[in-house]
């Protein structure tokens, strides 16, 4: 089965061999390929309302490269979800067109709700056992973050999408390089209205575990870890407390672009934009009184590919 996450900043494939229905509920994926660029397709959708022609090309080459991946794999069934740039866009229509050309299939432009259910599922299957539920699985992404309560055999509690994606929060408010103390302000207010909106509908204050989903948390948690590269194994299910998380937030929106892309732990794609990303982390645990945070390198694209059993 092969599964795209085409997001705001990113587009992700996994193709993976799904275990028998036999094989019960925690037995894995099989991953045959993981594959992650940065092509920023919600690059000024904030401020336009529109995808940029420049990002949809963007997309266009990361897709076929995929493409030929998925060909060569011998995928049997292909889903691709197109999540938060998308359900903005003015010009949809256009991207649309161009993923059915390129792949073969129309991209699915999820409901902020059904991206929540798809991340939650992905994160949740291969948890640790001690693990305490419920969780509060919440996904970082570039336009907006979902967040999830529920648990692993009743599923899915309650959920909500709001608008305080990394790329978004960039774009509003952090211009500067690095950004003032009056921006940082601006975007830690607008982030807290929107996470008190979030935990209102959800009752992620109930929740005995935190699990952060997508490139912002596992980088801060990288970056926590003092990790010299990085390293999915070593991330994957890291617990980082609240002071770690607050530490890395104050360096990051601390240091130039430049600075940010020394570390060897940076994504070039990201450095831009993590400020704003371990941010919205921040203000979470601080809104949720969350002493710590489990990272999970699986996420919306391993929901996609469960969905397809």
């Amino acid at each position: 089965m092969a599964a795209i996450d085409c997001g705001t900043n990113s587009i992700r494939l996994l193709v993976a061999d799904l275990p028998d229905a036999s094989a019960g509920p925690q037995a894995p994926l099989v991953d045959l390929t993981r594959r992650m660029e940065i092509v920023r397709l919600g690059q000024g959708v904030d401020r336009t309302g529109r995808l940029a022609p420049e990002a949809i090309e963007r997309t266009r080459v990361a897709l076929a490269s995929y493409a030929a991946d998925i060909e060569k794999l011998g995928a049997q069934r292909v889903r691709m979800c197109a999540t938060s740039a998308s359900r903005d866009a003015a010009n949809a229509a256009e991207f649309t067109e161009m993923v059915q050309v390129t792949l073969g299939v129309a991209p699915e432009v999820v409901s902020g709700d059904e991206e929540a259910r798809l991340s939650f599922t992905g994160a949740v299957r291969g948890l640790p056992a001690d693990a305490k539920e419920p969780f509060l699985v919440v996904d970082i992404g570039g336009g907006s973050t979902e967040f999830v309560v529920g648990g692993r055999a009743a599923g899915v509690r309650s959920a909500i999408s709001v608008d305080i994606g990394c790329v978004r929060m960039t774009e509003r408010h952090l211009p500067g390089d690095p950004p003032t103390p009056e921006q940082v302000a601006a975007a830690q207010a607008d982030i807290a209205a929107a996470v008190d909106r979030a935990l209102a509908v959800v009752p992620g204050r109930e929740a005995a575990t935190l699990v952060g989903l997508a490139g912002s948390v596992t980088t801060v948690v990288a970056l926590a870890q003092g990790l010299r590269e990085y390293d999915p194994e070593r991330i994957h299910h890291a617990r980082v407390s609240y002071d770690e998380v607050a530490r890395v937030t104050a360096e990051l929106l601390g240091q130039t672009r430049a600075q940010r892309l020394a570390n060897p732990v940076m994504h070039p794609g990201r450095a831009d934009v993590i400020g704003a990303g371990a941010l919205v982390l921040r203000v979470i645990m601080e809104r949720a009184g969350m002493p710590s945070v489990v990272a999970s390198e699986h996420d919306i694209l391993d929901g996609i590919a469960w969905s397809l059993q």
